[in-house]
């Protein structure tokens, strides 16, 4: 919500772009909220029965398609932001293209737009980089956190950018009754130095890897591929009530999974797990599926 405000201010201030003109692009199957903004932004039908009427400037394209980007782009100068997650995780686990992230960057700089990347699943080493967008040296123009800023003990998130843009918000433009809450922030620094002391991001690839590979093989019982990077994975069954047999099972087995988009199941251990831990996580998932 603050990186949309910040870039529809960016806009009028930097870009020049006339007044209640200002578009922000988002694509099918992104998440990032139930205000009345993430709904307008969404195209989950769950988010248009009672909550009208929308926010305007809103535009939907396809996630994983340049093409689609920059033909939109070329044609729209009131575009001020293209906001994504550089692994979809509502979506399904969905992974985009090798290079995809690059050249959204490169078109934002083209365009003179604003890239957002909304890391508040995909940061601070889930996917085996302290952040997703790192795998492709992607620098975005903001940066969205929370959730595991706090390792999950605390509430708080953060928008992230520099003081060009960041400058467009003067005081009492802006501000949250809980922003810079002072044991958020102390709780938020010391979960990062944790994550780095502990190498809690290379614990994740390492142990990701293990985690695809062990499973890599298994195809059978209604699941139909495996996928990830890191410590965030995506089991896809064959259908909805493969995945929520495979959900409530695992529960009975004490491990927390959740489904999504019906037929998808996320599979997140904490940062922390170590290889004994992932064994036993392991062969929970080869008996439940064996059970299935």
């Amino acid at each position: 919500e603050s990186a949309t405000k910040i870039a529809r201010a960016w806009g009028y201030k930097k870009k020049g772009i006339p007044k209640n003109e200002a578009i922000n692009v988002y694509f099918n199957n992104n998440f990032w909220g139930r205000s009345l903004a993430a709904c307008s932004s969404s195209n989950d039908e769950s988010c248009y029965g009672n909550f009208g009427p929308y926010l305007n400037g809103v535009k939907l394209l396809d996630y994983n398609n340049v093409e689609q980007l920059e033909n939109y782009l070329k044609d729209s100068p009131n575009v001020v932001s293209v906001m994504l997650e550089p692994i979809q995780g509502e979506g399904g686990i969905i992974i985009p293209d090798a290079g995809y992230l690059k050249k959204v960057e490169n078109l934002c700089k083209k365009y003179n737009v604003l890239m957002i990347a909304d890391e508040v699943q995909t940061g601070l080493g889930r996917t085996g980089k302290m952040l997703a967008c790192d795998y492709e040296k992607v620098t975005p123009d903001i940066l969205c956190l929370g959730k595991a800023l706090s390792g999950g003990y605390y509430p708080i998130s953060a928008v992230l950018s520099n003081k060009e843009i960041m400058s467009v918000l003067e005081p009492g433009t802006h501000g949250s009754t809980y922003g810079g809450n002072p044991l958020a922030c102390e709780i938020g620094m010391t979960a990062l130095e944790i994550i780095k002391k502990d190498n809690l991001v290379e614990n994740s690839r390492q142990m990701g890897i293990y985690f695809r590979n062990a499973l890599g093989k298994l195809k059978k019982n209604g699941l139909m591929e495996i996928r990830g990077k890191g410590l965030l994975n995506g089991l896809e069954f064959e259908s909805k009530q493969y995945a929520d047999k495979f959900v409530e099972s695992m529960l009975e087995e004490k491990i927390l999974t959740k489904s999504t988009r019906e037929n998808i199941v996320r599979i997140t251990p904490p940062l922390i797990i170590n290889k004994n831990q992932m064994n036993i996580l392991l062969k929970t998932i080869l008996k439940v599926i064996n059970k299935l």
